[in-house]
This record gives structure tokens, sequence and C-alpha cells, in this order.
């Protein structure tokens, strides 16, 4: 171990940063320089495209052991999940890099590349998208949320905070991750499908069909599997962690971003449980949300009758129609010129309230991650 030396493209200092992207004109270029012998990894957040490369251009005497940490730059490692990909390697050569990567103090879980590309798919690829398409309506509307009283306090927080924890990291963090999986690109398709046709029922008023829509997804994802299971939110938590001021009295909203991402769930045949020991601190949070909200059959209610008989969020629910089937279409068309461009022009719009959401987004996660 003492004569060992470390680098992992992607992940830093000791190694080579790469943005997804552009990993196989990367391993193309230094590949021929490998040292024999050599162990090489990636910490990309898809897997496909790095793993194509190192077993294209690298030499046949270099082994392949990748990586990848389900969390973010600013959240502590330990414990977090930290998968490794035995793609080439003998087993004491695997075993070396677990225990080199073991200083972290993350859960090991060990898959496959499809594996892990297909579960981080279901766990990041629709979340992130979900929390972009809000950020871009209220930049649409040039809004601030946490300055509208009916954007505070309750489910309102977690979203305006996991929001703004997503806008304040690089682009590329997340455009690898959407455009070069294709599991991910027919989640977030499906994603602004599930919009789009939930909205159209809202606006034409067609309550028993919508009603109908969303408790059948609802029943399908939080079904009999969690009757006398606690719900991962609580009330006392979801209240504590806000930017603003929280009004006396809750505004009733028709949170078309978590029907729609139940329905999402639901046609695609995806259980959100599954995948817990691989989820990221952003998904276990919109996780529970949407389970506070549909395990609660009277707040359920409540919701299914705002988005019928209330207007009070139809303009901002049009925008984030409008901005889900956006980011869906430029992840189809896999632009990451265009990728970039939205996304830091949004960026910039909600910029200076970055260093107080990551302080309260932290706390927030430190809670969530304590009671799952």
């Amino acid at each position: 171990m003492s004569a060992t030396t470390v680098g992992i493209i992607g992940m830093g200092d000791m190694g080579k940063i790469v943005e997804a992207e552009a990993i196989k004109r990367v391993v193309a270029e230094y590949a021929s320089s490998t040292k024999l012998g050599a162990i090489v990894g990636g910490q990309t957040s898809c897997k496909e495209p790095e793993i194509k490369a190192f077993e294209e251009y690298l030499p046949q005497d270099v082994e392949i052991v990748s990586c990848h940490s389900l969390h973010g730059p600013r959240i502590d490692p330990r414990g977090q999940p930290l998968v490794l990909i035995r793609q080439r390697a003998s087993l004491g050569s695997y075993e070396l890099v677990e225990k080199i990567l073991s200083c972290f103090g993350s859960e090991i879980v060990h898959l496959t590349a499809e594996e892990h590309d297909r579960i981080t798919a279901d766990t990041q690829a629709v979340t992130h998208a979900a929390f972009l398409s809000m950020g871009t309506a209220w930049h649409a509307n040039n809004q601030f949320p946490w300055e509208i009283s009916r954007y505070v306090g309750g489910i309102e927080n977690v979203k305006c905070n996991i929001m703004l924890r997503i806008y304040s990291n690089r682009w590329h963090v997340y455009a690898g991750l959407a455009i070069l999986n294709p599991s991910a690109q027919g989640q977030i398709r499906q994603y602004a499908k599930s919009v789009t046709e939930l909205f159209k029922m809202m606006l034409s008023g067609q309550r028993e069909k919508f009603e109908e829509r969303v408790k059948t997804a609802g029943q399908a994802v939080f079904g009999a599997t969690r009757d006398g299971q606690d719900l991962l939110l609580k009330d006392d938590v979801l209240d504590r962690f806000s930017l603003g001021k929280v009004p006396k009295e809750r505004t009733p909203n028709s949170h078309l971003t978590l029907l729609a991402m139940v329905d999402c769930w639901w046609r695609l045949g995806i259980v959100p449980y599954d995948h817990m020991i691989c989820s990221t601190p952003p998904f276990r949070l919109w996780l529970g949300v949407t389970e506070y909200l549909f395990r609660k059959p009277q707040l359920l209610d409540e919701v299914i009758n705002t988005a019928i008989e209330d207007n009070t969020f139809r303009a901002d629910d049009l925008e984030f129609t409008f901005a889900a089937r956006g980011w869906s279409d430029c992840v189809s068309f896999g632009d990451f010129a265009s990728y970039r461009d939205r996304f830091e022009r949004i960026q910039n719009y909600f910029a200076p309230r970055f260093p107080e959401a990551t302080r309260i987004g932290n706390d927030m996660i430190k809670v969530i991650l304590e009671k799952t």
C-alpha cells in the first residue's frame, strides 16, 4: 500500500478531472501512457461511455475498477453510498481499490456498470429534471419563491432548498448523467409527458379522470408495501428549514411537480424504495415529500381539489409544464451547449441565495440522512 499511487479520472488532484462528455477523447489521449499493470477507474456519473472508452483504448494489461460517489461535493461522504464496479480486474486488485476508497467512510455498494446506470437513472435523472424545471419556471415568472408566502413552509421548503442546491453546482454534473445515460433520457421524457397530461386535465376540469389517475399512481407506488411504515419526513422536519418567514396559514398548492413524479414512477414501473441503498440525499428528500403527500389522504384530496378548482398556482404550473418539456427536449437532442446555456442563465438568477440555501440544505440533508 505504501508504494501505491492512485489516480481516478473525474475525481480530483491525483487523477484527471474530466467532464463525462469528454471521457472518450481524454481516455484516447492518455491511454497509451498508462503504466504497465495499472488499475484505472473513473468517477463519472454515467458508466456506459466511460467503460466503453476504457475497454477500447486501455492496454490489455491494465485493470479497470470504476467507482461513483452518490452525493454532491459538499456532503460528508461518511455513510453515503459509493458504488464500486469490477469491470476488468483480479479479485486482489478489486479489494485493493476497495481498501483505498475505504478512507472516505462511505457505504460500499457492489454493482455492474449496467446496474449502476439503471439505478442512477431511477434515482437521480428525473429528480434533477424536476428541480431544474422548478427553477426554470420561477425564473420565467421572475419569482424568488422564498419571498412569496405560498412557497414558504412544509413541502415548499424542500422544493426551494434542493432547487437552489442543484443550481449552485456545475452544469456538467447533471448534463452528463441525463444526456449520456439512455435510461435517463426515457425517464425524463416520461416525466415531461406526465406533467403535460396532468396539466391538461387540470385545465379542462376533468376531476374524475384526474383523481383516478393520481390515486392509481399513488397506490402503485405507496400502496400496501408501505402500510404501517413511518413517513420519511414529518411536519416538524419540513417546517424547520425555511428561507423565508413561515406564514400562519398554509396556501393549498396543486403540487403538479409531485403528482407528475409519482405518475412517472408508476408509468415506468419504478419502485423508488428499491434503490434506497444507492440513493442520493436530494432523492431521499424528494421521495420523502412525495410520500408525505400521497400517504396523507386528506392532504392528497386537498391537492386534487386545488389542481382542478383553484387558479392560484395555474400560471406557475403552466411555466413548469413548459420547463419540463424544454429540459426533456434538450436532453433528447443530446445538446450539451444548450443544456449549459439554460442551466447557467438560471443559475446566475438565483446565485445570491446560494450560500444561505447551502447552509440550510446541509442541515436538512443531515436530518433526513439520520432518518433513512
